[in-house]
């Protein structure tokens, strides 16, 4: 007698969330994740603290993997002592990337140089790393490709692409990854699905940003690693392809561009 057919593991990969800003059990998360068949997650690091807590979260449960960083927001933080931290993280196989970290010209919550200083710092832990580089830009493209460019980053993943098309064309002559967020789901985002729509599918990824940016149809509450399916839909409709197919297509893209996670 034949036992019931094995449900087929999760294959999401949500590429950019921050499990320890959500106010819910870490463990109650991954499960709701897994059941809405995201199986991999990749919790980003804004600081020492926070990557520290990203590492332990990836030692704890299966299928979650931790980065190392410090965000523009704090980047005025950044002093040896903090390098240290960070250098240290990146040398253990779970963390898998570099970052957060970039420029956010919008709040500047850190003076400007203090934002570049890190940035650069960043690039060079991800090329002596060969990890990949979390990029966080808003209201900075031209700054942040510049920089980009002068430090010859090489695997870079754009986070929560804000960018326009002429942003995407070139993140693909560079061969970047670009990643989509909730913030593609919402009725006044035509240009950023416009965006998605123009990404090769070999460097197109997705994520939650957990708890921000919760999509269109869970809006109104905190976003979450279960969620990334909404996200996939809309750019599965984007994209002229069925819902597997997106998911199939950006999971390739994921361990592509973080190897470390397959």
């Amino acid at each position: 007698m034949t036992g019931p057919a094995a449900l087929p593991e999760p294959s999401a990969v949500d590429t950019h969330c921050h499990l320890f800003l959500l106010d819910e059990e870490p463990a109650d998360v991954l499960a709701a994740a897994r059941e809405a068949g995201v199986g991999r997650v990749v919790c980003v690091g804004i600081d020492p603290a926070s990557s520290r807590r990203s590492l332990e979260l990836a030692e704890s449960f299966r299928g979650v993997f931790a980065t190392a960083g410090v965000h523009p927001h704090t980047a005025s933080e950044f002093d040896r002592e903090a390098g240290s931290v960070v250098e240290e993280l990146l040398a253990h196989p779970t963390v898998v990337g570099v970052g957060e970290t970039g420029l956010d010209y919008y709040r500047k919550l850190s003076p400007v140089e203090d934002q570049r200083r890190v940035f650069r710092s960043h690039i060079a832990l991800s090329r002596e790393t060969a990890k990949p580089l979390v990029v966080h830009v808003r209201e900075a493209w031209a700054d942040a490709l510049s920089i980009l460019e002068e430090e010859r980053a090489e695997r870079v993943v754009l986070h929560c692409f804000s960018g326009d098309a002429a942003v995407v064309a070139e993140a693909t002559r560079r061969g970047y990854f670009v990643s989509f967020a909730g913030n593609v789901t919402y009725p006044n985002a035509e240009g950023l699905r416009e965006s998605a729509r123009s990404v090769d599918a070999g460097h197109l990824l997705v994520e939650t940003d957990s708890p921000f940016l919760t999509p269109q149809p869970v809006r109104g509450r905190p976003n979450s690693p279960a969620h990334l399916l909404a996200t996939l839909s809309v750019l599965a409709d984007e994209r002229g392809l069925d819902l597997d197919q997106m998911v199939a297509s950006t999971t390739r893209a994921a361990v592509s561009a973080f190897p470390l996670i397959r």
